[in-house]
């Protein structure tokens, strides 16, 4: 904490705050706006830290969570793979999955160098063995660099690894080649303070246009690492011998917000198919419970959050010591963002009527109006697949995705798809896989917000279940959690510093008569004219100063400055 801070909280609560020798006037503006101070006064001996004092006061602090850069590229991450000797020979493999880490990154200049791991499992057929299927793991170790043209060392980043595709090649019985297409997704973001205009004081002659502003506003973030275990039991029957396949994902996320912590909880949805010691294939699907905290001052229940889960390491191997259990353990970074919703008065232009102001303008980019949809839904679907009678489903894959955005009128609909990758296994032990696809529709409806909205989603799939008929048909039951963040950003220009410039030049017509065009205001004209909006309203009588006619000719009075067009 800060000595401003430190002082400001010392009058938490007071009804008054007297501040001698108040400088700058930050001491007290802290006092007001961070610790429930009624009332402030500033006192000092000279006119020019007054001055500075009124000058800050009339300024309003936007702090805001600015994406800088989004950039996704591939990366393609290889290995080889030596057969252990405790196991048999290779003759091709069946299938190849893996989980995907990033356990460190740094933003640079220029761009961001990050670390990561594959695990990799593969399935494979051994060689000279009539039936039955193996297992192997590895660990693909990267780093590498992603470019970003302007980023800086200050700048905060995420990122997010995919495994787009993975395949393994046999080289011979013994080593195997591996593949994996690697999509990374980086975001970068920048904490910026800014300070923009929202009064003037003590300048009659000022005119001023104030526009209501609702938006976001960042109160801080946090990040914490969460490590999720977990000892897992198997079906009793079962003597496990080796891991053939893994998946995970973070499913159940609930965030709640209470005095200066933000209590974050979800689910690691951790998928493994095993393989028992008389040759049979099983799985299990457990979640384990990721809760954490974290610390952010000011920050409270009214507030909105939004929490990004990153995996940076996954454990998952046979217990040592129990033949009938496995042993996860799944490491997360969690970084949040907490933002308070104002409503905030502030100055969209300016002008006097007598002197030219050089007005300084930044573009400022806030998120307002966010809420979250949340929506279920379930699909039932019959697929036909070839030649799988007679075989046992051991496990589906299923990747959704949203085709087609369209917004109508009040709502949104979104053309979707499932898609799906079966694992079948036949009576002598042999595996096929085969792909198939489910589309599907989404709605969101009431949203009364045109065209304006920006929409994120998280798709989460809850339960499935599927039936294998006569006939090569299956009976698919796929239950599907959506979470539609709803959202509009504002892109304004917003005044941060004036300076008055030269005088006006006075004229002498005694008259100026001007009529209205397409586009017009009150407030323009008056400012090009050197008028008063209220001097405009009284002179024609005029009762609504919102409509003004196109065509209309309208008296300006008390004139500086005759434009070159337009008047009559």
């Amino acid at each position: 904490m800060d000595r401003i801070e430190l002082i400001a909280s010392l009058a938490k609560d007071a009804n008054s705050l007297v501040d001698c020798g108040c400088d700058h006037g930050y001491t007290a503006i802290k006092a007001l706006k961070s610790y429930n101070v009624s009332h402030c006064y500033l006192l000092d001996i000279n006119e020019g830290p007054l001055n500075n004092a009124r000058n800050n006061v009339a300024k309003e602090n936007l702090c805001i969570n600015k994406l800088i850069s989004e950039k996704t590229e591939i990366i393609f991450v290889e290995g080889d793979m030596i057969i252990p000797d405790s196991k048999p020979d290779i003759l091709n493999t069946i299938c190849t999955s893996g989980v995907a880490c990033i356990y460190k990154k740094e933003v640079q200049e220029g761009k961001i160098r990050f670390d990561g791991s594959i695990q990799t499992y593969i399935m494979y057929v051994p060689e000279g063995m009539e039936e039955g299927v193996r297992g192997l793991n590895t660990t693909l170790d990267f780093s590498e660099n992603i470019e970003i043209k302007g980023i800086t060392q200050e700048m905060k980043a995420q990122v997010k690894a995919n495994i787009k595709s993975i395949e393994a090649k046999v080289i011979n019985d013994r080593k195997i080649g591996i593949k994996v297409a690697l999509e990374i997704t980086a975001k970068v973001y920048l904490k910026d303070d800014e300070e923009v205009i929202n009064d003037v004081l003590n300048d009659e002659e000022m005119q001023i246009l104030k526009k209501e502003l609702k938006l976001n506003s960042l109160l801080g973030t946090g990040t914490t690492k969460i490590s999720a275990k977990d000892t897992i039991q198997i079906d009793t029957i079962d003597q496990l011998a080796e891991i053939l396949k893994v998946s995970t994902n973070i499913t159940n996320k609930d965030i709640k917000i209470s005095y200066n912590k933000v209590l974050t909880k979800a689910e690691a949805e951790i998928k493994i198919m095993y393989l028992t010691e008389d040759n049979r294939i099983n799985h299990i699907n457990p979640k384990i419970p990721v809760v954490g905290f974290i610390d952010i001052p000011d920050v409270s229940e009214n507030n909105i959050c939004d929490v990004n889960y990153e995996l940076r390491n996954i454990v998952i191997k046979p217990q040592p010591q129990d033949e009938h259990a496995i042993y996860i353990e799944a490491e997360y970074e969690v970084d949040c963002n907490v933002y308070e919703e104002k409503n905030i008065n502030l100055i969209q232009d300016m002008y006097r009527p007598d002197v030219n102001l050089q007005i300084n303008r930044i573009d400022i980019a806030t998120i307002c109006d966010k809420k979250s949809i949340k929506q279920s839904k379930n699909i039932q679907e019959k697929i036909n697949l070839k030649d799988i009678e007679g075989k046992r489903l051991i496990d589906v894959d299923i990747l959704s995705s949203i085709q087609k955005e369209t917004k109508i009128n009040s709502k949104i609909l979104y053309e979707m798809e499932l898609k799906m990758k079966f694992m079948f296994l036949s009576q002598n032990m042999q595996i096929s896989i085969q792909d198939a696809s489910i589309p599907f529709e989404y709605v969101i409806d009431n949203l009364e917000r045109g065209e304006s909205i920006n929409t994120k989603n998280d798709i989460e799939i809850t339960s499935q279940d599927f039936v294998i008929q006569e006939g090569g048909t299956i009976n698919c039951n796929i239950n599907i959690n959506i979470e539609t963040s709803i959202f509009r950003i504002n892109n304004n220009k917003l005044i941060n510093n004036v300076e008055e410039g030269e005088k006006r030049e006075e004229q002498d017509y005694s008259i100026v008569i001007y009529i209205v065009k397409k586009g017009d205001t009150l407030w323009n004209i008056a400012k090009e004219f050197g008028s008063t909006v209220e001097d405009i309203v009284k002179a024609n009588g005029i009762e609504n100063p919102d409509v003004i006619q196109i065509g209309e000719k309208l008296y300006i009075p008390k004139f500086v400055k005759m434009p070159a067009r337009n008047y009559a």
